[in-house]
């Protein structure tokens, strides 16, 4: 969309808009020449993310930025202002990594774009298209290249190993950000400022994550041993019910 259908998808004016583009609380357009910018949905949220933290939470755009990046504000806000917040976060991290070209991962793994394929397949991944060729974003790449250095610790075709295993991840990855993510907000929301909130985020994630790490690699080992006492136990009847037939 043009600006002209910018401001009447928004109610903002252009230069109000213009403002929002400056300070970098609105990404950048997309532009096909000189004086020809295209916008699109990312900009219509950012922008409605900015006037309702202007105007339910009374944010001027310097403590805007200043939450975005982290760094922090002494006015405290309402837990309206979470999902605002994020939004704007989510668009300013996307802005800031430039995509990452597939050719660039092929190099060092040479199955990335049969691999990545496939991971967008089941959902995993999405595959951008760009004037320079395929791309991933950062987190994209980093998932394509984990499953690269699983081929290299042998987990490969010779043993029937592919990505496509992989879909239950999508569902179990769900279900437990779903709920970290309600429990967090059950204990957070209304008790700590925004800034005490993101610290809390960015301490407990990494901490959490090897929490779970840890779990699960106890409760793999344990399901092996389980597995494979259930097949031994399986062999020694059938060879006892064979002994007995035989006698």
């Amino acid at each position: 969309m043009k600006m002209k259908e910018l401001e009447e998808a928004t109610g903002v004016n252009r230069e109000t808009i213009r403002v929002f583009l400056r300070e970098g609380l609105v990404p950048q357009p997309e532009r096909s020449g000189r004086t020809v910018a295209e916008y699109g949905d990312q900009h219509v949220e950012a922008i409605r993310a900015v006037r309702r933290l202007q105007r339910e939470n009374r944010l001027t755009l310097s403590q805007i930025k200043e939450l975005v990046a982290g760094s922090g504000t002494s006015k405290r806000v309402d837990e309206s202002a979470f999902d605002d917040l994020e939004t704007l976060v989510a668009h300013s991290e996307a802005s800031d990594q430039a995509p990452v070209p597939l050719d660039s991962l092929v190099k060092r793994y040479p199955k990335a774009r049969q691999d990545a394929k496939t991971l967008s397949e089941i959902g995993i991944i999405e595959i951008i298209e760009t004037d320079q060729g395929e791309a991933l974003s950062l987190t994209s790449a980093e998932l394509v290249s984990i499953w690269g250095d699983m081929r290299n610790a042998g987990f490969n075709d010779t043993l029937d190993y592919s990505p496509d295993i992989l879909g239950f991840y999508i569902e179990a990855s769900d279900f437990v950000g779903a709920w970290e993510a309600k429990t967090f907000l059950e204990h957070v929301e209304g008790r700590r400022d925004v800034e005490e909130a993101a610290r809390l985020v960015e301490a407990a994630l990494p901490l959490m994550l090897n929490f779970f790490g840890l779990m699960r690699r106890r409760a793999f080992f344990r399901h092996v041993d389980a597995i494979r006492h259930a097949r031994e136990t399986s062999d020694s009847r059938t060879l006892d019910h064979r002994a007995h037939r035989e006698q």
